[in-house]
């Protein structure tokens, strides 16, 4: 028999105290949804089932003993760290889950300058711990669009990567050891080594299990010399798509590792270089390192674009300006909950991955489908920020106007068919349905058809860690009808 909402936060409170245990109603409403429900946020017209109560672990022990409690009781556990999530990852879809909050787990535990590594709570702010050591003269490498919001568990926990990923790679790159907890209550710690072939590397266990195998308590991640004064920036404007892909293959292949790497539609670059786009698509790199690899990949990036007279190049500052305001911060979230109450217009995004020889047709699919399937679609582009030796991935940016619908119906009349088209034509192709943001809940209907043959690995995995089912419910593998 189930315990009743009650007797829950009895538990939880008799466990953690009543000042880590938090059931206020308006809280338990803004806990069950991430950014993926966001029109629902700024309407204040919640529909995913209440959480009975919103706990604050400030240890790993208190997490191991929630998780147990958890797992006896047979509990839904929602992990979260930062709150940045906009796939659905954050949301309690049955009744009287558990929200498992490590914010409060905020500690830097160590900064390593001569073994060149970082170790951190989960809790701890990615944009913290970056401020920190670029004092220092160093720099995790790790730049999501999220830094202001986002904490390292979560980082961790979604697979992430960030804007400097083809110099630096995904969080998966930058990785060293970790520790977690799983539902059973086991406390375990994966040490921090360069390398070793001793079995399978069981950090990809945890690595992007996006709470549905465990709660991820502490992180350890690779630093490196910090030299902004060496970064180069290149800008241009081009005709086509299938010129800018090509010219990032080339750069690519040729070994250059630009810290950027970016290509924009029309309609995505007109959105964020209106100032000069004029309907072009723009093209963008930033070489960093010492100056002489900077100067290296910079000169090696000119030559392969000077094969391509089409290309137009711009000026270096307006691409370092456009760079220095492109994170989204608690001030940007509230400037764009004002905007869609005024214009009754919101913007989501969808990335996905594929092959140097598929992701055009991806990209040129989506979009067309897109705008003739979908109604009221007022922007649909999109971009590629992140490159490597055998592909790259495309982003997705689409805006639509809310017509004549309830808070709750626009998830089913305009997100979710949207995100439907570009997971469909994406898997359809060869290519991944999601590049960096975790499936969430939303993308999780489509994971077998995404894992083919493999996907018994993943259930093995979860059937395993979590046999009692608690573990973020409908996140990786969707719940059965």
């Amino acid at each position: 028999m189930s315990l009743s909402r009650e007797k829950i936060v009895e538990g939880l409170i008799g466990i953690l105290g009543a000042e880590k245990v938090v059931t206020d109603e308006q809280v338990l409403k803004e806990s069950s949804i991430d950014r993926f429900r966001k029109y629902e946020d700024v309407s204040g017209v919640y529909t995913q089932p209440l959480p009975a109560a919103v706990v604050y672990a400030e240890s790993s022990q208190e997490t191991a003993d929630i998780l147990k409690f958890a797992n006896e009781n047979k509990i839904n556990v929602v992990p979260r760290t930062g709150r940045s999530s906009i796939e659905g990852g954050l949301e309690t879809v049955v009744p009287d889950s558990i929200v498992l909050d490590g914010s409060r787990m905020d500690k830097i535990l160590n900064i390593d300058t001569y073994n060149m590594q970082v170790t951190c709570e989960c809790g701890v702010p990615l944009e913290v711990v970056e401020n920190i050591l670029r004092e220092q003269g160093y720099t995790t490498g790790h730049s999501p669009q999220s830094k202001p919001l986002a904490q390292m568990g979560g980082i961790v926990a979604v697979r992430s990567t960030g804007q400097f990923s083809t110099l630096y790679g995904g969080i998966e790159d930058m990785i060293v050891g970790l520790e977690a907890v799983f539902p059973n209550g086991l406390i375990t710690r994966i040490k921090n080594v360069p390398r070793r072939a001793a079995g399978p590397d069981i950090r990809h266990i945890v690595v992007g299990n996006e709470g549905a195998l465990c709660f991820i308590t502490e992180v350890t991640v690779k630093i490196y010399k910090y030299r902004p004064e060496n970064n180069i920036f290149m800008g241009y404007v081009l005709d086509d798509m299938k010129t800018g892909f090509e010219i990032l293959r080339e750069v690519m292949v040729e070994g250059y590792k630009p810290s950027v790497a970016r290509l924009y539609d029309e309609e995505d670059g007109d959105y964020y270089f209106s100032h000069f786009a004029n309907n072009k698509c723009v093209l963008i790199f930033m070489a960093e390192g010492t100056k002489a690899i900077a100067d290296a990949t910079a000169a090696g990036i000119e030559e392969i674009v000077g094969k391509h007279p089409e290309c137009k190049k711009v000026d270096s500052q307006l691409i370092k300006t456009w760079f220095d305001n492109l994170n989204w911060d608690p001030k940007k979230v509230a400037e764009e909950r004002e905007e869609i109450k005024e214009t009754q217009n919101i913007g989501f995004t969808t990335e996905v991955s594929g092959s140097w020889d598929v992701i055009y047709n991806i990209y040129e699919a989506c979009c067309r489908r897109i705008k003739e399937e979908i109604p009221d679609i007022t922007m649909m582009g999109g971009h590629s920020s992140h490159s490597y030796m055998n592909g790259t991935n495309m982003y997705f940016m689409y805006y639509y106007n809310l017509v004549d619908i309830k808070p709750e119906e626009e998830i089913t009349k305009y997100h979710n068919p949207i995100n439907t088209i570009i997971v469909e034509e994406t898997i359809k192709a060869g290519g991944s349905m999601v590049h960096h943001h975790g499936i969430g809940k939303h993308r999780a209907p489509w994971v077998k058809e995404e894992f083919g043959s493999s996907y018994y690995l993943l259930e093995t995995l979860k059937k395993s860690f979590d046999p009692n089912g608690i573990m973020n419910m409908g996140t990786l593998i969707p719940i059965e009808k």
